[in-house]
């Protein structure tokens, strides 16, 4: 790296309230750095080694000729792998940030216990002013599954066996029929791959038992949309809660927005915290420059 550090590009498509939020963060992280939104006349690219990079299009950092590490603030990392541009050696670290991780156990907690006690259907009752009550089961007799074991799958299993829920964890590479037979709540925290892609189908949906839920919170693709709704439709799922989607904000007539047995989230099931995120950025540059290895460095191979 230059003896004198260059700016670090901020490579990010922002609004507004976005660059205000996230600008005043990495300043009082990176205090010794000059910041530089891509694209910006008042530096010169080939100066830049460092991007931080978020939402960012195709083709975006072809303009830093000397790039040599890029920072994403979010977790997942699959557009930037999907973008040809970027070349296959140079180092891209995922962000990975306890407050992300609690605030994704925190959101797939809800959505179990909104499931396991039947909060969504009280609400209809509600709606409809019917006084039902229905029987209520015990945690440990409510099975979850919960596809990925990463930070955040982790993060999520830990949680909800705190609460004594009786808790399955899939990796890949592990036999998947015996965690979806088994599988009331179904949890999905995949990292988006190709070998991830369009997984969660008819073949997959029916093998959870009849009147199952899903939670999907990793990524829209992962679930083939006409699959999901013929298997709510025919009641072979009782629910689904969705916070992510393959076209996003969610397309108007979309049928997730009128559908009785889904429950539609604008994902916010982890937003990113500037304040911590930023600090993470400072640690990950901080132990770049000093030629240490690179915590979460993202391995091409398996996508994350």
């Amino acid at each position: 790296m230059s003896a004198t550090p260059g700016p670090i590009a901020l490579a990010c498509r922002f609004d507004a309230q976005e660059w205000a939020e996230w600008l005043p963060a990495l300043a009082a992280a990176l205090p010794g750095d000059t910041l530089v939104r891509a694209g910006e006349p008042d530096h010169d690219p080939a100066t830049v080694e460092i991007a931080i990079v978020a939402n960012q299009p195709a083709g975006a950092l072809q303009r830093y000729p000397r790039l040599r590490l890029v920072q994403s603030l979010w977790a997942g990392v699959d557009r930037l792998l999907a973008d040809p541009t970027v070349p296959a050696d140079l180092p891209i670290v995922r962000m990975v940030d306890p407050a992300m991780n609690a605030a994704m156990a925190e959101t797939a907690l809800w959505a179990v216990l909104m499931l396991h006690r039947g909060f969504h259907t009280y609400a209809r009752q509600q709606h409809d002013g019917v006084w039902r009550q229905h029987p209520q089961r015990r945690a440990d007799e409510v099975r979850i599954g919960v596809l990925g074991q990463g930070q955040m799958g982790g993060a999520v299993s830990a949680r909800l066996r705190a609460l004594g829920y009786r808790v399955t964890g899939w990796r890949r590479g592990e036999p998947l029929g015996p965690v979806l037979a088994d599988s009331e709540v179904l949890i999905n925290l995949l990292p988006l791959t190709p070998d991830t892609r369009s997984l969660i189908d008819t073949a997959v949906l029916r093998q959870l038992p009849r009147g199952a839920a899903l939670v999907n919170l990793a990524r829209g693709t992962h679930v083939v949309d006409a699959d999901l709704l013929a298997a709510l439709d025919d009641g072979h799922l009782g629910h689904a809660v969705l916070d992510v989607f393959h076209q996003e904000p969610l397309p108007a007539g979309h049928r997730y927005w009128t559908h009785p047995a889904v429950t539609v989230l604008p994902h916010v099931a982890a937003q990113t915290d500037a304040r911590s995120a930023a600090r993470i950025v400072a640690q990950h540059l901080a132990a770049w420059r000093r030629g240490e290895p690179l915590a979460h460095q993202v391995d091409r191979r398996t996508g994350y």
